[in-house]
């Protein structure tokens, strides 16, 4: 297991996902997207150390949230790492939130072989998928940053078998 260390913890954000929303930012990112807003945490080692009951109590300690979001970084670099912690956040009944720079596909293929990868994908309920890509930077998008990643409503992809897209 690689060692996750926390880049951060937003409170009260309501750009990272619909609703009042925390937002865990993790280091290590293989993508290096050129325009990246976070690219101090395309390094593993910029940071804290993860300690997940702290970061469960940062997370959650508000009782107006809607949800958290998982962003980074890479959070799929870390699926064994944060599985227990995305586990904790639906018991306490809020939504989660993944920023990836994999797409969509490329995470159904790796989960057909990976445990923790798939069960990691049952507990979200959106996943805004791809990379950001400068060329296709669109400031009127809402909640992602280039016209190439989309904004997957999870559970009804997995339920139905297909990709199925949230309206914005």
């Amino acid at each position: 297991m690689t060692a996750l260390n926390v880049a951060g913890v937003y409170h009260d954000s309501i750009s990272n996902g619909e609703g009042w929303r925390s937002v865990l930012f993790v280091s290590g990112c293989p993508h290096r997207c050129k325009g990246c807003h976070n690219p101090n945490t395309w390094q593993q080692e910029f940071g804290s150390p993860y300690n997940e009951e702290e970061v469960f109590e940062q997370l959650t300690d508000n009782e107006l949230l809607d949800g958290v979001t998982f962003s980074g970084g890479e959070p799929f670099l870390y699926t064994e790492t944060l599985l227990p912690l995305a586990r904790k956040i639906k018991e306490k009944g809020l939504n989660i939130w993944v920023y990836t720079g994999y797409v969509w596909e490329e995470l159904l293929e790796h989960a057909e072989n990976d445990l923790c990868t798939h069960q990691f994908l049952e507990t979200i309920d959106v996943l805004v998928d791809g990379r950001f890509e400068i060329q296709k930077k669109d400031p009127s998008l809402k909640f992602r940053g280039s016209r190439n990643q989309r904004i997957i409503d999870v559970k009804a992809s997995i339920k139905e078998g297909v990709l199925i897209e949230l309206e914005e």
